[in-house]
């Protein structure tokens, strides 16, 4: 019992780490909590203590991750695009996607 707890507590944090990072994109909120939700649900059978371990593991990474490194840009008014990092991103590196990544959207 005390493992489903954990694993619902894992689901939610990196389902609040998305709704934070995502807010305002629609596409990007939808897409992020069919795809954690769909991981979730491909390894809900697992029963080995060690594999249970190294998920919830990989789930905390992920919505420490997601937290402290994605920020969205926005486009502004002037035709550039604005980042606004919060508290959250203090320390980490910035990257600026490149042109051939921006044209495909």
């Amino acid at each position: 019992m005390a493992r489903a707890a954990e694993a619902v507590s894992a689901y939610r944090s990196l389902l609040r780490a998305t709704r934070k990072s995502f807010a305002g994109d629609t596409v990007m909120l939808k897409g992020s909590a069919a795809e954690v939700r769909q991981k979730f649900e491909e390894n809900r059978g697992v029963t080995s203590e060690s594999e249970i371990q190294r998920l919830l593991g990989e789930a905390r990474e992920a919505s420490s991750f997601i937290s402290t490194m994605i920020v969205q840009a926005k486009l502004n008014s002037r035709g550039g695009y604005e980042v606004k990092p919060d508290k959250d991103h203090a320390g980490a590196t910035l990257e600026i996607p490149s042109e051939q990544i921006h044209n495909k959207c």
